[in-house]
């Protein structure tokens, strides 16, 4: 164990590694770094157990800095723990894995989420903990935030759930360093409002010098003993230990010059690094096994919503594999998670109406080797965007379905339509997408997902819909199926979820103007076989309708659009096209133009056009004037 001057050193070193890193970068926020030196210091000096050769180690206590911009004092201490090996002078520099915010790589795993769009640590850290209790571990986890993000809402969600499921392995620590970025924080140094907030939420709030070594270790040291979580409230002063700095407005994200730098590090203890030993956990060998269910077993004349198909396969999933879990926002009779809830109750994870924080937790699992699956209405993601956007950041492994798509979902109104959602997934690096169109795409695609890394997205239908495929039908990644085509097609129709059902109704009614239609089913968006799509068009009639329940911007109309811009493939895109009303699906997918009417007529039309312009053609070459020769002239000898 360091003793206190011990510790006191480290913090000192920390300090100047902060300064010297920001001012080599020319950018960063050293202040924030010099706040929390001596939590930092005590937490990875003398506090937490974790095997430094192995930051895989699930039986590791983690680290999540919320604040993520106090990330070069992170690095500092990784380096000095011998974590990683880098040099912190290149921080920020292009190449280098020391990035400006925390991000997980392969340089440096010890970063397990990307931070720094602040409020959504804690969430993570809920998940962590969760992940730990789960598996009956004694890893405990600890989450440094700032005083500024504690505004945001996402911060008391995840203080709601960590309260409720009584996750007393978790140890939040707030630097209250009174000063944000552009003004000084709401409640600056009132230490009583933040103890009796918290206090309300049910966490065992400890306030302290956050400065004082003596301080720091006794707080943690409470906090093992708690049976509630615990939040440490850490008076500190920002800028501490360079006069010209402390508690100092408008030095936020300000690296010093080198003549300041100089000048400061003169103002902090030169200590040499003293020798440490660090707390190591218990071994861990993990094993990681997955099993498939068997092939679904629907009836043929089955009517069966996508959405509960959804349920019906993770309830599958759940029963088979220790490490998935289903997380829900409430709706879970609707979504039918439920399924998992009713068949393997320990299996499933209630996160109340909070979706920010759900997203967060299913991160903070997914650290933890499991492979959790979200679901809510799709409409609800939107709010959760920043998470998602967070995660895709740390190559996070979960999957999210977002249920009751489009307008189809009828009487209920715009506010619960998921018609934004497929663009907001397609934004995300590295994402899949799914838009399953009956029960045996669906339970297909949601093994598949359990098996793919990343963020998966699986899109769902409120109504019952008729079987399309048989049991066996395999649904691989990136590709689409072909439902239908023959030697005389000269159009492709292409459709997902509700609208391949109104697109299979339209070729029937082609028929009876004899045009014959090919049937694509895309039902894998994202990633998206463009070339092997567009032979497929090219050969039947290089002319495509493609129906979709989602906004124009951003849905599979202008995935296609993009794919197809430098051919001469025709396209109808039919999608919708203004801000949709309560009313029965039938009326809606009519009025909004994606229903197999809309889809029979945006046919004909671009047939029947492509057949004027040759028409057009042929008539201007059949009747174009004959250009008369000049008659030759005799030259002169």
């Amino acid at each position: 164990m360091p003793t206190i001057q011990q510790l006191k050193d480290i913090a000192s070193i920390l300090r100047k590694d902060s300064i010297l890193a920001t001012t080599s970068a020319g950018s960063g926020h050293p202040t924030s770094c010099l706040s929390c030196a001596e939590i930092i210091a005590c937490l990875f000096f003398s506090e937490m157990r974790y095997d430094i050769k192995n930051p895989n180690n699930l039986n590791n206590d983690e680290f999540i800095l919320s604040k993520g911009h106090a990330v070069p004092i992170l690095y500092s201490a990784l380096i000095r723990s011998g974590c990683i090996k880098a040099n912190i002078l290149d921080l920020r520099k292009f190449g280098s894995f020391l990035e400006g915010h925390p991000i997980p790589n392969q340089e440096n795993p010890w970063i397990k989420a990307a931070s720094g769009s602040l409020g959504q640590g804690l969430s993570i850290g809920a998940g962590i903990s969760l992940a730990s209790k789960l598996s009956e571990r004694q890893a405990r986890t600890y989450v440094l935030l700032g005083d500024s993000e504690t505004t945001e809402g996402s911060i008391y969600e995840a203080a709601q759930f960590i309260s409720h499921y009584k996750l007393n392995n978790l140890c939040a620590i707030i630097d209250i360093n009174r000063l944000g970025q552009s003004n000084p924080t709401m409640l600056q140094h009132n230490i009583k409002a933040y103890e009796s907030r918290f206090k309300s939420l049910g966490f065992n709030a400890i306030s302290i010098d956050g400065h004082d070594i003596k301080q720091i270790l006794k707080a943690f040291q409470e906090s093992r003993k708690s049976s509630l979580p615990t939040i440490i409230l850490a008076k500190t002063i920002k800028g501490k230990g360079v006069s010209f700095l402390e508690d100092r407005e408008g030095w936020h994200g300000k690296a010093l010059n080198e003549e300041l730098a100089l000048k400061a590090i003169k103002e902090i203890p030169n200590v040499k690094m003293p020798k440490f030993t660090i707390k190591k956990p218990a071994k861990y060998h993990f094993k990681e096994s997955f099993s498939l269910p068997k092939k679904p077993d629907y009836g043929v004349t089955d009517l069966i919503a996508t959405r509960k198909a959804y349920g019906n396969a993770l309830a599958k999933l759940a029963d088979l594999n220790e490490n998935i879990y289903a997380l829900d926002a409430e709706v879970s009779n609707s979504t039918f998670s439920e399924f998992v809830k009713n068949k393997t109750p320990e299996k499933f994870i209630e996160c109340y109406i909070a979706e920010q924080n759900m997203i967060g937790v299913a991160q903070g699992l997914s650290i933890k080797g499991m492979k959790p699956f979200t679901s809510t209405f799709g409409a609800f993601l939107t709010r959760a965007h920043d998470q998602l956007r967070m995660a895709a950041i740390s190559n996070a492994n979960l999957t999210i379905c977002g249920s009751h798509a489009g307008i189809s979902i009828g009487e209920d109104g715009p506010s619960q339509m998921a018609l934004e959602d497929i663009s907001l997934f397609r934004s995300l690096p590295n994402s899949t997408i799914f838009y399953p169109s009956d029960a045996v795409s669906t339970e297909k695609l949601v093994f598949t997902s359990a098996k793919l890394s990343g963020i998966k997205y699986i899109r769902t239908t409120r109504s019952t819909t008729p079987l399309i495929y048989k049991n066996d039908e395999e649904f691989p990644v990136g590709d689409f199926k072909i439902i239908q085509e023959s030697q005389k097609d000269n159009i492709v129709l292409a459709g997902a979820g509700i609208t391949l059902h109104e697109s299979m109704k339209a070729q029937i009614a082609l028929k009876k103007h004899n045009i014959f239609a090919s049937l694509i089913d895309i039902y894998c968006i994202k990633p998206f076989n463009s070339i092997k799509f567009i032979d497929f068009v090219k050969s039947h009639g290089n002319k495509l309708v493609i129906t979709e329940d989602h906004y124009q911007e951003g849905g599979i109309g202008e995935m296609l659009s993009h794919a197809l811009a430098n051919t001469d493939i025709k396209i109808v895109h039919l999608c919708v096209k203004s801000l949709p009303h309560s009313g029965k699906k039938e009326e809606l997918l009519a009025h909004y133009n994606i229903d197999s009417t809309a889809i029979t007529s945006g046919a004909i039309a671009l047939i029947n056009k492509e057949e004027s312009i040759q028409k057009e053609l042929v008539n201007k070459i059949e009747n174009k004037p004959k250009i008369k020769k000049k008659a030759k002239t005799k030259k002169r000898k």
